[in-house]
């Protein structure tokens, strides 16, 4: 099944005013958005739902459309032979795409899977051009949220380069500590890259030294 047809197989009741809210107040943050602009873009989300470990996008499929994330976690990863590779970890209340991929509207080399049951609102590429040239606003919007983006991979490729796990981890909990219990340990693992087996270790360690605290 390709993108296109995965998402719009996977219909989600129309969001309510309570829902648009949200996505509008997130790219409201980044800049102007007039009433026109607003409207346009309600109009023109596509509303789907992404079951737990299933997947949104896989590598050979142009992503087509950049979405809000209403509830849930995606991730991104890589995979080479058995072994996976994950790039990011996006949760509610933020922007996620295949990045490159959206952009140019090339052929993806990543996946990318719910972590959770997942409701997503979906912008496709080509309204999103259509909104750059009828609101030109928008372009602040965009320019922020493609900073973010620029900002995490920078983050993600220095965090790589730490060769210390214990650093690597509570590097970790300073961007995501809400998000160390809901993502399973082997994704934090390969996000960190560092074996599975370290990871519980360190967590271990550290749960111990707060229960040491706290007595």
């Amino acid at each position: 099944m390709e993108f296109i047809d995965r998402i719009q197989n996977h219909p989600l009741t129309q969001p309510s005013p309570t829902d648009f809210i949200s996505l509008l107040q997130v790219l409201g943050s980044k800049g102007p958005m007039s009433n026109g602009l607003k409207k346009f873009i309600a109009a023109h989300l596509l509303p789907c739902k992404i079951e737990k470990g299933s997947y949104l996008l896989k590598p050979g499929e142009v992503c087509t459309h950049i979405f809000f994330i209403r509830s849930g976690i995606l991730r991104g990863f890589l995979k080479d032979g058995g072994t996976e590779t994950t790039t990011w970890i996006t949760p509610e209340n933020q922007m996620a795409a295949a990045i490159s991929s959206f952009v140019f509207q090339a052929p993806a080399i990543e996946y990318v899977q719910a972590v959770e049951n997942c409701e997503l609102l979906g912008l496709s590429h080509a309204d999103l051009e259509k909104i750059y040239l009828r609101f030109p606003s928008f372009n602040i919007v965009a320019r922020k949220i493609y900073e973010q983006y620029y900002a995490e991979a920078e983050n993600r490729a220095l965090l790589t380069r730490l060769k210390n796990a214990d650093k690597k981890y509570n590097h970790f909990l300073e961007q995501h500590a809400a998000l160390a219990n809901r993502i399973p340990i082997k994704y934090i693992a390969s996000y960190l890259g560092i074996a599975s087996e370290t990871l519980s270790r360190l967590r271990s360690k550290k749960a111990s030294k707060n229960r040491k605290k706290n007595a």
